[in-house]
């Protein structure tokens, strides 16, 4: 059950550093997520840069809006077991406090950041203290010299307008995201940018909702630009406990085998055929029982014995229902016959023969 060989990207993007953490030039996508406790309460904050962390998020975001949540994310910088990203809005001071105080990143919005004077101070503390940089554009807050242009135009000039700056004082050390809640906006305006700069990408849907259609949306987005080397971290925006962002985060990347995390659990949609075998439940109880698994394999799920272990000869392991009866395969071949009400615990049976835990 070894994992499947990832897919090859062209390579689009330069490479920087995110402390330890490698951002473009091939790397493999990184994943992150954002905390949304008040920053100033430092252990709200510590425990869930560690749920997220656990969840598989190799960056995390941490808002620094204020002297109080600059004090609390100084704090929180020592006690991470992951790179932190300081989230600055409207007051530069934030972000030069942040760089000082430890952070591995900064995130400015070159909307609301204010002249760009601060933002030269910006890059000179980054510059001074080795902290990379997120120049971050929402469609929502692009500069006002843009607001004429079309939107997918209008973040690239305003990202461009500030990675020129950058490159003029020889800063290289910066990632872009150029962001939407507008699937083809944000896809045509990450396409446009890569077209004038090698500038690593950080790639996400702003405000893309709740779990369900957040998480189609920015599969739908994500789709169209990762497989062809446009982007080089992302984060799943959803209105839900950020910890949730990881395993969507990580599905999309899985379905597109760049990066795995996890087994992966492959289901037929049942039918009549099924006998009366509950697929849909026992699909739900076999992804719930792999869930502490971390290595990457495929349990299959099938509803037919006569055609399901064929369909996903592919499946590591696998179970297909019948009247009375079901049979336990791997790589399409059958290991044995069980009952109904003995397939569940027989799959995890043979599972655990390879002792994956």
């Amino acid at each position: 059950m070894t994992e499947a060989a990832l897919r090859e990207r062209p390579v689009t993007s330069r490479q920087i550093m995110v402390a330890d953490v490698p951002i473009g030039g091939g790397a493999q996508v990184a994943v992150q997520s954002m905390t949304n406790t008040m920053t100033y309460d430092v252990e709200a904050t510590v425990q869930q840069v560690y749920d997220l962390n656990a969840a598989g998020a190799d960056l995390v975001r941490v808002s620094v809006n204020g002297s109080k949540a600059l004090a609390g994310f100084k704090e929180v910088v020592w006690r991470s077991p992951v790179p932190l990203i300081a989230d600055i809005h409207f007051d530069y001071r934030m972000a030069l406090g942040a760089a000082e105080g430890g952070a591995a990143c900064v995130r400015i919005n070159p909307g609301n950041i204010g002249s760009d004077d601060r933002y030269r101070q910006v890059i000179e503390k980054c510059q001074e203290t080795g902290t990379a940089m997120r120049i971050g554009v929402n469609s929502g807050s692009v500069e006002k010299r843009y607001w004429d242009l079309p939107k997918a135009e209008a973040l690239v000039a305003s990202a461009l307008h500030k990675v020129e700056i950058a490159e003029e004082m020889d800063f290289f050390d910066f990632k872009v995201s150029l962001k939407a809640s507008h699937v083809p906006e944000m896809v045509e305006a990450n396409k446009k940018f890569r077209e004038h700069s090698d500038a690593p990408l950080h790639l996400g849907v702003t405000e893309a909702g709740t779990r369900l259609p957040g998480a189609i949306k920015s599969a739908a987005a994500l789709g169209q630009l990762l497989p062809y080397g446009i982007g080089d971290t992302i984060r799943i925006s959803l209105a839900e406990d950020p910890v949730e962002e990881i395993p969507v985060a990580y599905q999309i990347l899985s379905a597109l085998d760049l990066r795995h995390r996890g087994p992966n659990v492959i289901a037929c949609p049942s039918c009549a055929r099924t006998l009366g075998f509950d697929v849909i439940g026992m699909a739900a109880k076999v992804e719930e029982g792999l869930k502490h698994y971390e290595d990457h394999f495929t349990v299959a799920v099938m509803g037919c014995v006569v055609n399901g272990p064929g369909e996903a000869r592919d499946a590591d392991y696998g179970v297909a229902g019948g009247k009375d009866d079901g049979v336990i395969f791997s790589k399409g071949q059958p290991l044995r016959k069980v009952g109904r009400d003995e397939i569940y615990d027989a799959l995890f049976e043979e599972i655990a023969k390879d002792d994956r835990k």
